[in-house]
């Protein structure tokens, strides 16, 4: 770097939030094109970028300089790390910025200045910084109307100048977006954004003679960029692995105690333990004190041992030690788990571990964490939260000044044709555009608005905490990284997932499974009913019958992981198609861990050949090296680990480069690599004899994993908690569907779950105030719904409800219960109209239980009149309005003439009209979006009749046809052609209709629906 070449040091990007205009990958190789041998990032108050940045500075072959604008109201200046403790002082500063009510910018930085280069055009920080010290203090010149000034403050107290431009864009035309973004930030028009609100046209990435030629008076000031840029340590090494420390002990300490409880676990597990378990405990114990993990499982499992119910998953499910740890729950050995594609010798970056627990207990792990580390130690890891498709549109309009009504109107028309645009490559703005403008007819300014807001989609909004990633340090967390506080007070550091694994912060992932909860409220129910205790540590149903059968069939809906429309698809066509001889033989817990593997974008094809392969039995090999390698899953690459295993067979990548390609196939910002790897792998195959063809073959099956994808310890860990699942909806359905309804969250809605457990054989109890619960409650053949149900009545008088009558007995009339609880009027009114009060209700009908709640305490009412009760329509009227659906009734009933009219074939029959064109009514249950290897639009449902569910597919051509009717809660007529895939019938939609009621139904539903909306009094 020679000493008079100007070098940008003050540059933002998209991490500076609504502010930076331009992407890490822009900006770095437009500097490399300029010739500049170096580039700071600045980005304000945050290094929210940073690894990536030095990942982007280095594949441009650029000297990446780390640094951050800091800003309060009143000051702001830049600061740079010089050294690699400069950077530690750069975190804590960022770190007291956002997390100090009362910080003072002056005093801070003069407190953590060593290391730092600091540079400003403000007059008062630059005086009160002198004061303590000249060095690494820069007087900011940046071309405009201020600089004169700021160089005779730099004159007169012989401060060094620097010449910057505080980019914020790559290109002069990307101040639109900036005044577009500072919009969106302030909550304004862009008729009445701020000047000062932004930075000024000029301040995009200029070539460096260009910048120097704005300073020809004052040439030093383009020098002393050079310079500072030689004095800033730039070579970054981020990624050695920073482990929390498990109660002060030695690494020696801390690995002789997980040896000691890694033995201690396997008596437990194993009972007798075999040499061969020994083997794989001895082998990963030394690849752990290798890489010096002992303390990381250490920790893991202190945490894991505060709950009695958890699922350790992901790639460490894999590891015989975590298996003897209690941290997971699958044993590796019997399950032929791969440990490589958890820990190997070479693997450079940490693997997080993560642990589920009940959804409702994973906010008391945090705090147990927090209370054991610290905030000194301890640190969630963030979302950087960006604007989507649809926020920028909406966002954009705002700032336009459009109506909130009309925007909403042009958001779903273009929401609803976006995936009807078929692009066989990634469109331009431009493209996508026009395309648009050919199916909607947009007035001004609407194509402006549309073209702004796809140049502002995906910019760095704010950070949120992540779902469970909390990272753990053996000293001071804001020394590796800034910190800030969450809208819960939790402390939560600037990076997201990857940014913080590349930076060898280990993540240990703390997250919330509704299943769990699931399970554990049934096994509760079921232990207060029966009295029958299931330890579930040491409950294994992996050998029920019944439970396998449920499973081959299908009967999964409300177990967690394998409930979608897709699985119970997928093992219905596995095992209704498998010969008798085969059936028998094949294992359903290991066939259950591949079908939830497999059930992922890009893999329709290689489906049908693992069907018919299972079927078969055989296992063909697409190359003689790949003899053996993928003969569990039928020649078919199901598990993220394949990737790893067959680069190695057929392409001869070592272990750490199989693990590599493995992780950055979907990692978009690392297509760079992906394309090295690719070579590679062809080179690789090429040598080992494979054609062209069969490499193409292998790699697409490769470019399978891109979306998401699963590794075998994952799907395995996941699949024991579905059989657990099945296995208590299959013996205890009751207690089982009250605790997936109760827990909510599960893949469909409450009303699904309600009719699958009426056709399972349960009676729906509607809510009692002498009977329910605030959640459900399951009992031999009868489901009682919960208080939870009623729409309008919140929790705390749902338990209210509940905790008095347990404490004072139950309530012995209506009048009792108003006296002893106090509910609102309005809350009142609607447990009456529920049913709630009907056991309490004595002679008197919900129009007099109304009656009298609109008296209330006035004595001179006189006798009240007993009206008679509302007729069984208007009763249907006020369940749907209580509960959103009829609790003993299918909607369907409702259309009983058209109907019989129709004479549509039941779900239950579909199978008999194979290859026919038939007629079907249903109800939408849910809904998936796909597209064409075309990238056209389809859609595949799953409605139901009173019968049963069935599954159906709109293809393109009809998908747009009738795309705007599939958001409608009324029941579908839908005609197609029925057709059996495996044995399994699905519906090929060809044309498809809402249900409309009878004129005469119709008029007085609509009136039902008027009194309701009125909530007028019988009578009145």
């Amino acid at each position: 770097m020679t000493g008079t070449q100007f070098v940008h040091l003050h540059v933002h990007s998209t991490h500076s939030p609504m502010r930076g205009v331009s992407s890490l990958e822009e900006l770095c190789a437009l500097a490399q094109q300029q010739g500049s041998p170096a580039i700071a990032l600045t980005d304000t108050n945050g290094l929210y970028g940073a690894i990536r940045f030095i990942e982007q500075a280095k594949q441009h072959g650029l000297r990446p300089i780390l640094g951050a604008e800091l800003t309060t109201g009143d000051h702001r200046a830049v600061l740079l790390a010089k050294t690699p403790d400069g950077y530690a002082n750069l975190c804590r500063l960022l770190s007291e910025r956002h997390c100090n009510p009362s910080f003072d910018v002056l005093t801070s930085v003069s407190r953590y200045r060593s290391g730092l280069v600091i540079f400003t055009d403000d007059a008062v920080a630059l005086t009160a910084w002198l004061q303590d010290s000249r060095q690494d203090l820069y007087a900011e010149l940046t071309p405009g109307p201020t600089m004169h000034e700021v160089l005779l403050v730099s004159q007169r107290a012989e401060l060094p100048p620097i010449a910057t431009n505080r980019v914020y864009f790559s290109h002069p035309d990307g101040f639109a977006t900036h005044r577009l973004l500072r919009a969106i930030a302030l909550n304004t028009t862009l008729s009445r954004l701020p000047e000062d609100a932004c930075c000024t046209p000029r301040q995009w990435l200029m070539p460096p003679a260009l910048m120097a030629s704005h300073f020809p008076h004052i040439p030093q000031a383009v020098k002393n960029t050079a310079r500072i840029a030689e004095a800033c340590y730039s070579d970054w090494r981020f990624g050695e692995s920073i482990f929390p420390a498990f109660r002060r002990l030695t690494d020696e300490d801390a690995f002789v105690t997980l040896k000691d409880k890694t033995y201690a676990g396997a008596q437990d597990r194993y009972g007798v333990i075999t040499q061969e378990v020994r083997d794989r405990i001895e082998k990963e114990l030394t690849v752990i004190r290798t890489k010096r993990f002992a303390h990381y499982f250490l920790v893991v499992e202190e945490i894991v041992s505060q709950a009695p119910r958890t699922c350790g998953r992901g790639s460490v499910a894999a590891s015989i030690v975590s298996y003897c740890l209690n941290i997971t729950h699958v044993d590796p050995i019997k399950h032929h788990l791969f440990f490589e594609r958890f820990l190997n010798p070479g693997r450079k970056d940490p693997p997080d571990i993560d642990i589920d627990f009940p959804w409702d207990e994973r906010d008391g792990m945090l705090n147990w964490v927090f209370e054991q580390y610290g905030e000194r130690q301890a640190a969630m890891v963030a979302n950087q939260n960006s604007l989507g498709f649809r926020a920028a549109i909406r966002e954009t309009a705002k700032v336009y000044g459009m109506p909130a009504d009309e925007t909403s109107k042009i958001l779903s028309q273009i929401v609803r044709q976006k995936g009807l645009l078929n692009f066989s490559t990634p469109p331009t703005i431009e493209q996508w555009l026009g395309r648009l403008s050919q199916t909607l007819t947009l007035k001004t300014p609407w194509p402006e608005i549309l073209m702004q807001a796809l140049k502002a989609q995906d910019h760095f909004r704010h950070l949120s905490m992540h779902c469970g990633g909390v990272v753990i340090v053996p000293d001071e967390i804001r020394r590796y990284v800034p910190i800030e506080y969450t809208a819960k007070g939790l402390p939560v550091i600037q990076w997201e997932k990857d940014q913080t694994e590349e930076a060898g912060l280990v993540k240990i992932d703390i997250l919330g499974n509704r299943s769990l909860a699931v399970i554990r409220d049934a096994l509760a129910a079921i232990a207060a009913h029966t009295g029958r205790q299931i330890d579930y540590a040491t409950w294994d149903p992996l050998d029920d019958a019944a439970t396998q059968e449920a499973i081959r069939r299908g009967d999964t809906i409300g177990c967690f992981y394998v409930e979608s429309p897709a699985t119970r698809l997928l093992l219905k066509k596995l095992w209704t198609g498998m010969p008798p001889h085969r059936r028998a033989a094949a294992d359903v817990f290991e066939y259950l861990v591949m079908v939830s593997s497999l059930v992922r974008p890009a893999t329709n094809l290689f489906v049908e050949n693992f069907i018919r392969r299972a079927h078969a039995g055989i296992r063909p090999s697409l190359h003689p090296k790949l003899d053996g390698v993928l003969d569990e899953t039928h020649g078919i690459m199901t598990y993220q680990e394949d990737v790893s295993k067959v680069a190695m067979a057929l392409a001869d990548f070592s272990v750490e480069d199989a693990d590599q390609l493995r992780k950055i196939i979907s990692k978009k910002h690392k297509q760079r690599q992906l394309q090295d790897y690719y070579q590679q792998f062809c080179r690789g195959a090429k040598r080992n004899g494979a054609s062209p063809e069969t490499i193409d073959k292998i790699w697409k099956m490769i470019m399978s994993f891109a979306g998401y994808s699963f590794c075998k310890p994952h799907s395995a860990s996941y699949a024991q908690v579905s059989f657990k699942s099945a296995y208590l909806r299959t013996h205890y359905p009751a207690e089982f569907m009250a605790a997936v309804i109760s827990n909510q969250g599960g893949f469909y809605s409450t009303f699904a779950y309600v009719s699958e457990a009426r056709r399972m054989g349960l009676a729906i109890l509607l809510p009692d105030l002498n009977e329910s619960d605030w959640a459900y409650r399951g009992e031999g053949e009868r489901l009682r719904m919960g208080l939870m149900q009623v729409k309008t009545i919140p929790k705390d008088l749902g338990e209210r409800i509940v905790n008095e009558r347990i404490q004072h007995g139950p309530y012995r009339s209506f009048q009792d219960f108003l006296q002893r609880v106090k509910p609102e009027p309005a809350q009142a009114r609607a447990l009456v109209r529920a049913g709630c009060c009907d056991s309490i209700a004595g002679e008197l009908t919900r129009p007099a239980l109304m009656w009298r709640l609109y008296v209330g305490n006035d004595t001179t009412a006189g006798p009240l009149p007993i009206p008679d009760d509302y007729a069984a329509a208007q009763r249907r009227a006020h369940e749907i309005e209580s509960f959103g659906f009829l609790s003993n009734r299918h909607p369907l009933t409702l259309y009983r003439r058209q109907i019989e009219r129709l004479k549509p074939v039941l779900a239950s029959q579909m199978h008999l009209f194979v290859g026919q064109r038939i007629t079907m009514v249903g109800v939408l249950i849910t809904e998936k979006s796909a597209e064409t290897k075309q990238g056209q639009a389809m859609e595949f449902i799953t409605l139901e009749d009173v019968t049963a569910l069935y599954d159906a597919t709109l293809f393109p051509e009809v998908y747009r046809r009738y795309c705007h009717l599939l958001s409608s809660n009324q029941p579908y007529l839908v005609r197609g052609l029925v057709e059996e895939s495996f044995g399994v019938a699905t519906l090929t939609v060809q044309d498809l209709q809402l249900l409309e009621l009878p004129r005469d139904n119709e008029r007085r539903w609509r009136a039902r629906h008027d009194m309701l909306a009125t909530d007028a009094l019988p009578g009145l």
